[in-house]
């Protein structure tokens, strides 16, 4: 790959230069004042789950929906005139949704390989967007994204990690940093799936009649259709997503940064492979680690998709390990486990367990309505978005690259020629990202 190295660095420089983003209040929610209208890009999964959000909140309407897969977009579209009386507009291709000036709002439920282009065109088009996790694809398209969203500062751009406005994971998060634990010197991150069976071995076929395939790819590389690499298993792929590194990681390791007031590691190192499926069925890692090096501290992300339970006796979670205990977090809550003060005969302090309160999702889902309608700060903005996206892509490209990588923080480059490359996407070329 040829690129000019000056205006490379100009481009990473955005993204991985922004500061751990505290949290900006849970907003109490305002009586709403205003019609938000919005549109659904993507129907069938995470993007239906985050618009049934928002027609839960007040003053809400869905005008628009768009998928490529129109079973799919008729049955979505069925199941919001069921639930609001009024039955929206349906799309093939989300440009034509895009230029429908009576949409305020737009939702992006795609593939995580759609979601950089489809957000800075919606601004282009003067949008609000609620984007779904992980924001961007590459280090490349996140450092867009960033810079799209500061040229259009009116607009909101909130990213669904919505543990962002999960009251518990901040609590979680003043414990580590009161020095309750002690010195803090290894933090792990993880996710156990627990699937019962690994997917089977499935052909290349054609693509279905009532998919328009070719706009699913989109910016992807042109291959032929695989059952095994569309819907829900596109996330398994490196061509569309980065497996549970960037599905998952991006919640967990956001608050692993976030409790360390951590920024971007000296060092990425791998581990992992394909172990529990077939050859050909899945891409990104069944099994994963990756060690994340920093001056003072080690972060560890772990995955298995095998069946198993993870740390802690937890499927997921994030864990906080000092030389006075331990803190657990995870989406039930947090907990914290005392070592014993051998000098003293007792533990350090006394454990305790708090239960999550509220919900995080309509919580982030308001504070997003709450913004379009009067201003405020935004629970998830790009700049968070951003940086844990980066964070997990370094995992995955210490992965692909197959050795220890080294991030230098003043050029934004790797010492690793291989890791530098896999920084920027190689688009189909009927699609690029919109100019800055």
């Amino acid at each position: 790959m040829n690129y000019n190295r000056r205006e490379f660095i100009k481009n990473t420089a955005i993204a991985t230069a922004v500061v751990s983003l505290g949290p900006t209040v849970l907003n109490a929610c305002a009586s709403p004042n205003e019609k938000v209208t919005v549109g659904l890009i993507g129907c069938r999964s995470m993007g239906f789950n985050d618009l049934s959000g928002f027609l839960k909140q007040e003053n809400v309407e869905c005008l628009a929906l768009c998928d490529v897969d129109s079973k799919i977009l008729e049955s979505r579209a069925a199941e919001v005139e069921k639930q609001t009386g009024k039955k929206p507009l349906v799309y093939a291709d989300f440009r034509k949704l895009l230029e429908n000036k009576d949409i305020d709002a737009v939702i992006i439920g795609t593939p995580d390989h759609w979601h950089a282009i489809m957000m800075m065109m919606a601004l282009e088009a003067g949008k609000h967007v609620y984007v779904e996790k992980p924001m961007g694809h590459s280090i490349e398209e996140c450092n867009a994204m960033v810079k799209a969203a500061a040229k259009y500062p009116k607009l909101q751009v909130q990213v669904n990690m919505w543990q962002r406005s999960s009251k518990h994971w901040f609590e979680a998060a003043d414990i580590v940093k009161s020095g309750q634990l002690g010195d803090v010197h290894l933090v792990k991150a993880w996710i156990y799936k627990g699937y019962n069976n690994p997917y089977p071995y499935k052909p290349d076929s054609e693509a279905p009649s009532y998919v328009d395939y070719d706009m699913w790819l989109g910016p992807a590389p042109k291959r032929p259709f695989n059952e095994n690499r569309f819907h829900y298993n596109f996330r398994w792929w490196f061509d569309y997503a980065g497996g549970a590194m960037t599905d998952w990681g991006v919640h967990l390791l956001d608050f692993a940064l976030f409790g360390m007031d951590a920024d971007m590691p000296q060092t990425i190192s791998p581990g992992g492979g394909i172990f529990y499926h077939e050859p050909g069925t899945i891409e990104t890692p069944d099994i994963q680690q990756a060690i994340y090096s920093y001056p003072k501290h080690i972060m560890m992300w772990e995955c298995g998709l095998n069946p198993g339970m993870g740390p802690y006796g937890k499927g997921h979670g994030v864990a906080f390990i000092g030389n006075k205990g331990t803190l657990v977090v995870d989406r039930s809550g947090w907990e914290t486990m005392p070592d014993r003060n051998n000098a003293e005969k007792k533990p350090f302090f006394e454990g305790k367990k708090q239960a999550e309160y509220g919900d995080g999702m309509n919580e982030h889902i308001q504070n997003f309505l709450d913004c379009i309608r009067k201003g405020g700060k935004l629970n998830c903005p790009v700049e968070i978005g951003a940086k844990t996206a980066i964070v997990s892509e370094m995992g995955n490209i210490a992965y692909r690259c197959g050795k220890r990588i080294h991030w230098d923080d003043a050029t934004k480059l790797f010492a690793e020629e291989e890791a530098n490359k896999l920084m920027k996407l190689n688009y189909s070329e009927n699609w690029k990202l919109p100019n800055v």
